[in-house]
């Protein structure tokens, strides 16, 4: 996970939360939540080229949703687990510790 100091926190956020609005970054994810993947069986599986899949893998990257390796010529992503728990522990902070109070005015 990238440095996660209180300067980049919201950066890191914002990014995740970025990679996570597109249905096929969705589904990438969900196949690499069951195992690791190598580029080509992610294209053959999602029906894509790997232009259009490499784009999308590196902004899943970028977010730090996703980490790689390389083997030989095949390039393998898998879940980076950390970072899904930045997000999660974000939003389980409204749930938690946000209270919903009534409007007023600012002037009350």
């Amino acid at each position: 996970m990238p440095n996660s100091s209180a300067a980049t926190i919201p950066h890191l956020i914002a990014s995740g939360f970025h990679a996570l609005s597109d249905p096929l970054r969705i589904s990438v994810l969900e196949l690499l939540r069951h195992r690791e993947l190598c580029v080509c069986d992610l294209c053959e599986t999602l029906g894509v080229s790997q232009s259009k899949l490499s784009f999308h893998l590196k902004t899943l990257k970028e977010a730090g949703l996703v980490n790689s390796r390389q083997e030989g010529r095949w390039i393998y992503y898998s879940l980076n687990l950390p970072q899904f728990t930045v997000l999660e522990q974000y939003l389980s902070n409204f749930h938690h510790n946000c209270l919903i109070s009534s409007v007023r005015s600012c002037c009350d």
